[in-house]
């Protein structure tokens, strides 16, 4: 358990450092609080599975070209291709906005996908692969909203006072009613964003689709528009995964 820990520990680091050209195997030891030897060892075993991979010329260390290949698994497995990237573009088109893709991790979702307007001055850009706690944003909250009580609590248990859960509990029943959830300014100031959940044919949580604007400018008529076109998506794909509404 310790060694997948320590891997785990390296793998999130290259993932957060993944700007910088990758890091030695000096400053790998130091971020971990590893003596060299044993990151040493650690990283040798972990190139062996293909988790990272070692520069030749500048010796730094990276991720390695397995997690791409379990990235294209999982949108294999989520009919991603042919059923849930097309409902994404299709929803930049109409709306002109940068539309996201979310799916829960246990009290997180990670961000799998972006379709951006390229023609688009100013957008909200949030990278692939950044992973947010589900009690914050509206693609997050939608996907709360259809989770059950027991996954709920375990989310928003560490992050809302428990005097201010039954208010969050009435949040997430009202946004499971209308079908779609709204923030403002949670993660970014100055941004608003809408979310839906998508379900599956059993009626669990397959993911999330959202739509990232600046809030300025932002008026009630067009918010209401990215709600609907965000909904009736969310509904599409999810009906083309099993769900009956």
């Amino acid at each position: 358990m310790q060694s997948i820990d320590r891997a785990m520990g390296v793998v999130k680091l290259l993932v957060s450092r993944s700007t910088e050209g990758g890091l030695t195997i000096t400053e790998l030891s130091t971020e971990c609080d590893l003596p060299v030897s044993s990151m040493h060892r650690l990283l040798k075993a972990m190139a062996a599975h293909g988790m990272i991979q070692q520069d030749d010329k500048t010796k730094r260390y990276d991720l390695g070209n397995i997690w791409l290949e379990y990235g294209l698994h999982m949108y294999d497995t989520m009919d991603y291709i042919s059923t849930i990237r097309p409902e994404l573009v299709r929803l930049m088109t109409e709306t002109g906005e940068s539309v996201y893709l979310s799916q829960p991790m246990g009290s997180e979702a990670l961000i799998t996908e972006r379709i951006d307007n390229e023609n688009h001055a100013i957008r909200v850009y949030d990278k692939l692969g950044s992973r947010i706690p589900l009690h914050i944003g509206a693609a997050n909250k939608s996907m709360l909203s259809h989770m059950p009580n027991a996954e709920i609590k375990k989310a928003i248990t560490p992050f809302i006072a428990k005097e201010k859960q039954p208010a969050f509990y009435d949040l997430l029943q009202q946004i499971k009613d209308q079908g779609y959830a709204i923030s403002h300014s949670e993660r970014t100031e100055g941004t608003s964003s809408v979310g839906a959940s998508i379900l599956n044919r059993f009626g669990k949580v397959q993911g999330a689709l959202s739509i990232g604007v600046v809030s300025y400018n932002l008026t009630d008529e067009r918010l209401a528009f990215l709600a609907q076109q965000v909904k009736e998506t969310s509904q599409r794909i999810s009906a083309k995964l099993g769900y009956t509404y």
